[in-house]
C-alpha cells in the first residue's frame, strides 16, 4: 500500500495533481487521500474533492493523462 495526497493546488490546466508520499515533487498544500494499492484508487478518491484530477507524470505516470 501506499500513501497518496491531492495537490490543494490546481495546475494551470486546472488539474488537481495526485502524488505518491515518495514523489519529489510532493508539494507543501496538499490532502492526504489514504492508503491504496495502485493510482487509479486514489485518482477516483482525489476526484471527491477535485473533479479535475489526473496522476502525476512523474510518480502517477500510469494515471497520467494529457
Amino acid at each position: 500500500m501506499t500513501s497518496y495526497y491531492v495537490n490543494n493546488n490546481a495546475q494551470s490546466n486546472g488539474d488537481h495533481e495526485v502524488r505518491t508520499k515518495a514523489c519529489s515533487f510532493l508539494p507543501g498544500d496538499k490532502k492526504y487521500l489514504g492508503e491504496f494499492s495502485n493510482c487509479a484508487d486514489a485518482v477516483r478518491e482525489a476526484k471527491k474533492h477535485y473533479k479535475q484530477s489526473n496522476g502525476c507524470y512523474f510518480c502517477c505516470n500510469a494515471c497520467h493523462t494529457t
